[in-house]
């Protein structure tokens, strides 16, 4: 099992999430799952390798590796500034004040390879978990379709295809799980 860390280390994987205050929506139209993608890519990138995401409309998941040798200062640094540029924009549109997110965002240090996979499949089942969708293939704002096409991409698509033992094992570990079966131990909401 993983476990709790306050502190950003270089090569560690870990599993970030935050929800909206008060079961507020994030995502209201279709514009705002992409804008908040752009924003990510811009405060993020450079800090984090990506391996999976799914947004959901009041809270989102990602599972990142820390890249290069950095202070944990400016890890955290980089993900607040994401959450309070995605914040800022998306008041000014809704003509909104205050937070949107929890006060603090949570992260889990992903420490064991099971919990690795499993993690993988969690985040990709979240939107038919919570009952936003009948098949969580056909959500659009998870990084689910990303492994099964070509078009370039910031996501460690070749990472998680090798971990997993290729697409076709990707995929089957994906299909032979149903959403809603997902153990206590996952949900980290």
């Amino acid at each position: 099992m993983s476990e709790s860390s306050d502190i950003f280390e270089e090569g560690r994987i870990f599993h970030i999430y935050s929800r909206s205050v008060g079961n507020e929506l994030l995502f209201i139209e279709e514009r705002n799952y992409q804008f908040f993608l752009e924003k990510y890519n811009h405060f993020c990138s450079g800090v984090f390798a990506t391996f999976a995401y799914c947004l959901i409309p009041n809270h989102f998941h990602f599972l990142v590796r820390v890249k290069n040798p950095i202070e944990n200062q400016k890890v955290v640094k980089a993900f607040s500034d994401f959450l309070n540029s995605y914040t800022k924009a998306f008041n000014k549109t809704y003509s909104r004040n205050g937070a949107l997110f929890q006060r603090k965002f949570k992260r889990k240090v992903v420490d064991e390879e099971s919990y690795l996979t499993r993690l993988i499949l969690y985040i990709h089942h979240n939107p038919a978990k919570h009952g936003f969708t009948d098949n969580f293939r056909s959500w659009k704002y998870s990084s689910y379709d990303t492994f099964l096409s070509q078009k370039s991409t910031k996501i460690e698509r070749s990472f998680v295809l090798e971990w997993f033992g290729g697409l076709e094992f990707f995929r089957k570990e994906h299909e032979s799980i149903k959403s809603e079966y997902f153990p206590d131990t996952l949900l980290l909401e």
